[in-house]
């Protein structure tokens, strides 16, 4: 077994820096200091019957934006892994994420962006839920100072 365990992750990306300033280049919108947090617990794998078929949500101030279940996802973990592995090291607690249910919120009509004050809670039947708030970036928060 190669997996430590199961966790809730809120994949937050700066749609407006990926449009302006980006370069084309999606992942950097991705990788500010405070984004991508994880938790609030990890959840062994003998704690899950299948994670193939666990049902997901993103709540934004208490309305569901995202529903689903991992058994929606094209390749379940296993594949992921193997995938992964065959061009790059994966050492000991790195962190995988396996993709988002449809519903995200620049591809809404009309989009929806994260505001400073919104409140986001990524929720995993039988792992938990994680709940973050989104508050106004700083020169800290993009540059990690």
């Amino acid at each position: 077994q190669h997996i430590l365990g199961y966790t809730c992750a809120n994949d937050i990306s700066a749609r407006d820096w990926q449009k302006n300033g980006g370069g084309g280049q999606w992942c950097r919108g991705k990788t500010f200091a405070t984004f991508c947090p994880l938790g609030p617990v990890i959840t062994t794998p003998d704690e899950i019957k299948d994670p193939n078929k666990l049902s997901l949500k993103t709540i934004l101030n208490g309305q569901i934006m995202q529903e689903g279940n991992t058994d929606d996802m094209i390749f379940d973990v296993p594949t992921l892994i193997e995938f992964l592995s065959a061009s790059t090291v994966l050492n000991p607690g790195t962190v995988i994420l396996t993709g988002t249910p449809h519903g995200v919120g620049f591809a809404r009509t009309p989009p929806v962006y994260l505001q400073p004050g919104d409140e986001v809670t990524v929720e995993i039947e039988g792992i938990g839920r994680l709940t973050n708030p989104v508050i106004e970036e700083t020169d800290h928060d993009v540059h990690g100072d």
